[in-house]
C-alpha cells in the first residue's frame, strides 16, 4: 500500500497553545498583510458574509494576520492564542491573535472548530500563521463556508482544537518561492486502517541543479515541546512494521532534476499492548533528507501506542510526478 499523497498544511508543534473554551462574540474587524508584507488597514471587516474563505493554508502564507500592538481579548489569552470575536452570516468567521513566546520566528497551524448552539461540531477549518517574530502578536480572521444552515443568523460559537508551531526556518513547504535549500520538503495527510499508520514524506528539487539521494531520510519524533522522544526505534524500511506498505525495498541511488520529486514512507502501529509502558504520541518530526541537508519539521502526529517502533522507508523517485 503506497501512501496517499495529499498537500498537507503541515501540522506542525505547539509554542502557543490554544484558548480552548467556547466563545461567543461579535464583530470581526482587523488588518491585512499587503503585497509587500506590510499592514494595511482594511476599509472593511474582512470577517462576514462576502469575505473570501481563510480555509487551510498549504504553504506558509496567510492573507488575513497581520504583525499588530497586542490587542484586549474578549476572553484571557491562554498561552499566547485568543480569540478576539466572532461574526455570523452566511460565512461565519472567527478573528484571533497569536502572540509568540518563541526567541526565533515561528509559524503556527490553528485549527478551530466552527459549533452550532447546541454545541454540535459544524466543520473544522485550518489557518496557516507564518513567520511570527519573538514577542510579536499576529491578528487575523478565520472564515468557514459551506457550513450546516443553523451556523448562520447569530454570532456562531467557535473553539480552538489545536495549534502547532515550528520554526519558520524549517517549515514545511509545498509551493511557492522555493527555499535557499533549493527543495521542498513536506508531510502528505497519510492513511490510517486498523491501527496501522502510513505517512509519505516528500521532496520536490525546485532549484536550478540536479539532487541526489541515497538511503533513507533522518527522521527524529518530538514531542508537544519540540523535545526530541527517547525509547522508540527508528527502523530503516517498514517490515518490521508492515508488509506493502511503500516502505519497503532496497535503497538506490537516484538524482532529482529540476522540478522531479521523490517519496519515503513513515509506517507506524498505535497498539497498546503494554500496562506498563505509557503509549507515545509524538506530534513533530525533524527530518533530513540527506547527510548535511538542513532540517525540516513536519507534523504527522504520531499516536505510536506502546510499540515503540517507526519504520522509515528508502527514498523513491516518484514517478507519478
Amino acid at each position: 500500500m503506497r501512501p496517499t499523497r495529499h498537500n498537507r498544511p503541515t501540522r506542525h508543534t505547539v509554542p502557543a497553545a490554544v484558548a480552548v473554551g467556547l466563545l461567543l462574540f461579535t464583530g470581526c474587524g482587523t488588518e491585512q498583510l499587503g503585497a509587500g508584507g506590510g499592514a494595511v488597514t482594511s476599509a472593511s471587516p474582512v470577517c462576514g458574509p462576502g469575505a473570501p474563505s481563510a480555509g487551510s493554508s498549504a504553504a506558509p502564507s496567510s492573507a488575513t494576520a497581520s504583525e499588530a500592538a497586542p490587542q484586549a481579548s474578549v476572553s484571557p489569552a491562554k498561552d499566547g492564542v485568543a480569540i478576539l470575536g466572532t461574526a455570523g452570516g452566511a460565512r461565519p468567521c472567527a478573528a484571533y491573535s497569536v502572540t509568540s513566546q518563541e526567541t526565533v520566528p515561528f509559524t503556527y497551524v490553528v485549527t478551530f472548530s466552527f459549533l452550532s448552539d447546541s454545541g454540535q461540531a459544524l466543520g473544522n477549518v485550518t489557518e496557516t500563521v507564518p513567520a511570527v517574530a519573538p514577542g510579536r502578536t499576529v491578528r487575523g480572521t478565520v472564515t468557514a463556508s459551506g457550513l450546516p444552515g443553523d451556523a448562520a443568523g447569530g454570532s456562531p460559537r467557535v473553539r480552538v482544537v489545536k495549534v502547532r508551531g515550528v520554526p519558520t526556518a524549517e517549515a514545511p513547504v509545498v509551493g511557492g518561492t522555493c527555499p535557499p535549500s533549493g527543495v521542498r520538503v513536506y508531510a502528505d495527510e497519510g492513511d490510517a486502517a486498523m491501527g496501522l499508520r502510513v505517512v509519505g514524506l516528500h521532496l520536490e528539487n525546485c532549484g536550478t541543479r540536479p539532487y541526489p539521494l541515497d538511503g533513507y531520510p533522518r527522521v527524529e519524533l518530538r514531542d508537544e515541546d519540540r523535545d526530541r522522544v527517547s525509547g522508540v526505534s527508528i527502523l530503516q524500511g517498514g517490515a518490521a512494521v508492515a508488509t506493502g506498505t511503500g516502505a519497503d525495498g532496497p535503497p538506490r541511488s537516484i538524482v532529482l532534476k529540476t522540478g522531479e520529486r521523490a517519496y519515503a514512507t513513515l509506517v507506524w502501529r498505535n497498539t497498546v499492548a503494554s500496562v506498563t509502558n505509557e503509549p507515545v504520541n509524538a506530534p513533530y518530526a525533524r527530518v533530513w533528507a540527506k547527510p548535511g541537508a538542513a532540517p525540516v519539521m513536519v507534523t504527522p502526529e504520531f499516536d505510536l501506542g506502546t510499540t515503540g517502533k517507526l519504520g522509515v522507508g528508502p527514498w523513491k523517485k516518484d514517478e507519478a510526478r
